[in-house]
């Protein structure tokens, strides 16, 4: 498939590693994340898809081939140092406060404030204000910001992870199988919002072992297993059966239909 941008990946893996010990988790894995695209990274469990995760995020470093980030080649430090370089990871166990409001919530651990010395304190007003507004722009009509953030499902939730991300500024957003555990119905809510980060210019890694939910929004495809890349395709060059084949694991997937047929 032909490109018609010169402009560097906001992310590219090429030849990527990682090993634990004697333990392989990644050999030899590439991908690329661009603006306004969503790059999805299918497998079972054990492929390797919380490593690569991981690499990115900057939780680990790789060991072998190159990590660049809009063409430096770079190994972050640190999760600190990946969202500083605009990298915003959304993990399936979302990192929030049930107790507190959405609009907390939104801001943990970036509250403005206002006032000065030992007078400084939250600007509630504002980030009321701003997390109902933000939740709107990405289309997310929440009953109330007041309410404690527990009280929403799990799709509500994790649709107000992906509109803070876009807020304080990700270019790439990583979404740790955000379906898993959800409902069609809600599912689809998600990938609804995911869809809408991309429209906002936003480079999306979507990680999930379910190829319907990836080949509704994916535009490439990564699929591992076992730690090594067997597929890298552009979408126009795969159909949903091929994906699911090629993740199900294909001759193996034909040898357990042979077994499990009658006598």
């Amino acid at each position: 498939m032909t490109r018609t941008t010169t402009s560097p990946a906001l992310v590219e893996l090429s030849g990527v590693g990682k090993h634990y010990g004697n333990v392989r988790a990644l050999e030899g894995v590439s991908l690329e994340v661009r603006a306004g695209e969503i790059t999805c990274v299918l497998g079972d469990n054990g492929a390797g898809k919380s490593t690569l995760i991981k690499i990115i995020a900057g939780l680990h470093q790789h060991d072998a081939g190159t990590l660049a980030i809009e063409g430096e080649d770079t190994r972050l430090a640190s999760p600190r140092e990946a969202l500083d370089r605009g990298i915003a990871t959304v993990y399936q166990d979302l990192a929030v406060v049930p107790l507190m409001p959405v609009w907390r919530n939104f801001f943990l651990g970036s509250e403005p404030r206002k006032g000065i010395g030992p007078f400084k304190r939250m600007d509630v007003d504002f980030m009321r204000r701003t997390a109902r507004a933000e939740l709107l722009r990405m289309g997310i009509d929440l009953r109330d910001v007041d309410q404690p953030i527990g009280t929403l499902s799990g799709g509500e939730r994790q649709c107000v992870a992906i509109a803070r991300a876009v807020y304080f500024g990700a270019k790439v957003l990583i979404l740790d199988e955000p379906t898993a555990a959800l409902g069609v119905k809600q599912s689809g809510v998600v990938l609804k919002y995911v869809a809408a980060a991309r429209d906002e210019g936003l480079g999306v890694v979507l990680i999930t072992h379910n190829p319907h939910h990836a080949y509704l929004v994916g535009d490439r495809f990564v699929l591992l297993r076992r730690g090594t890349m067997v597929g890298n395709h552009e979408r126009a060059d795969i159909t949903l059966d091929d994906l699911t084949r090629q993740m199900a694991g294909g001759t193996d997937l034909d040898d357990l239909r042979h077994e499990l047929q009658r006598p």
